[in-house]
């Protein structure tokens, strides 16, 4: 057996024909008629009423930022364990981030955290859906939102495929953001999408991508405004990739049945608790005592693994003070396992069979 990646894009032909008929077809790889296409499809499968695409995650958060009129002098609150674009985002729109720590059963925003960190400068919070699990309190965080006047920003990036009470990610707060990057579970290489119900942020979410116009071609910029386009030659990717995106789910909540079957009996391996029949986990996260330790062994028997993030608050880049004991009890003892979804069952048994070697 060869080495198993941590992760790994899924491309086949379908993507291939695609873009050589789209390539011979007079094309001009822009942002056009397929970027269209493409935020349909997100629309339909999210059931949101609008979705704009823009080049990367990051750009997503930043420009859903700019829209909900977020900027200099104001915080905006965010979870201390997530992927750092989250609170990055927040310093590209020109606020401060505010961390705030998580809860061990979903290793979302803990909301007694949320709660003593609003003060008269809080504008907004950026709710991150970790691995497609929102907040054991995400009625309580949504209501103290609303009754405080907050914007609520979804980085639901690691979220496609995954509902709340019949709800797809994203859609609870003003606007929600997605990634396309290459570990997700579709991608496009790079990318970001917003979607929302609120037709004006919409239209300034379009604005703002844009150099601030109305529409391209024109040079009359109502709004300051930069060039987060897509393009059209991701987007004929997307459009495939969509199409692969329920059988894809499907997969990752099977892969992820047959971890937790296999990994049950090891006592030392912790599975974060995971409703399959709303979350289509984007990784196999587990807490592990050694997890450094356990990454290099895989390592050496040809298999990939990913260390949780670092607290954002001790990164280098952000270096704060602050109290999450939460927060750095699971970045010192989580570890991602491999997770694509062309992980077949006899990987996943060898996978578990060295894990169990190194713990016997």
């Amino acid at each position: 057996m060869g080495f198993i990646p941590q992760m790994e894009p899924w491309f086949d032909e379908k993507e291939a024909v695609a873009l050589y008929e789209y390539l011979n077809s007079g094309a001009w790889l822009t942002e056009f008629k397929k970027t269209a296409e493409l935020e349909r499809l997100i629309s339909e499968f999210t059931s949101s009423k609008f979705c704009t695409m823009v080049n990367n995650g990051t750009v997503s958060l930043t420009v859903a930022l700019m829209a909900l009129g977020i900027g200099a002098g104001d915080d905006v609150i965010v979870p201390d364990f997530t992927m750092i674009a989250s609170a990055n985002a927040i310093i590209l729109s020109g606020a401060n981030p505010v961390f705030v720590d998580i809860e061990t059963s979903t290793l979302g925003m803990d909301f007694d955290s949320l709660k003593a960190a609003i003060t008269d400068k809080t504008k907004a919070i950026v709710l991150v859906s970790i691995n497609g699990r929102y907040p054991s309190k995400l009625t309580e965080i949504i209501d103290i939102c609303r009754s405080e006047n907050l914007h609520v920003l979804e980085d639901a990036a690691q979220s496609l495929g995954s509902f709340k009470k019949d709800k797809h990610l994203g859609t609870f707060g003003d606007i929600g953001s997605f990634s396309f990057s290459s570990p997700k579970i579709i991608t496009t290489g790079q990318g970001g999408a917003l979607i929302t119900d609120n037709e004006a942020l919409h239209s300034k979410i379009r604005a703002i991508k844009d150099f601030g116009r109305k529409r391209g071609g024109i040079d009359y910029h109502e709004t300051m405004g930069f060039n987060f386009k897509f393009t059209d030659l991701q987007a004929v990717v997307g459009i495939e990739q969509m199409k692969k995106l329920p059988y894809r789910v499907k997969l990752k909540k099977e892969i992820y049945l047959c971890y937790r079957q296999l990994l049950q009996d090891i006592p030392q391996i912790e599975l974060i608790p995971t409703n399959l029949e709303e979350t289509a986990p984007w990784f196999i996260d587990i807490l592990a005592p050694d997890p450094l330790a356990l990454h290099s062994f895989l390592k050496d028997h040809q298999i990939g693994s990913r260390v949780f993030y670092p607290p954002i608050h001790l990164q280098p880049a952000y270096n704060r003070r602050g109290n999450f004991p939460v927060t750095e009890h699971v970045s010192a003892h989580g570890l991602w396992l491999p997770s694509s979804s062309k992980l077949t069952d006899p990987e996943v048994e060898h996978i578990c069979s060295t894990i169990k070697k190194f713990y016997s």
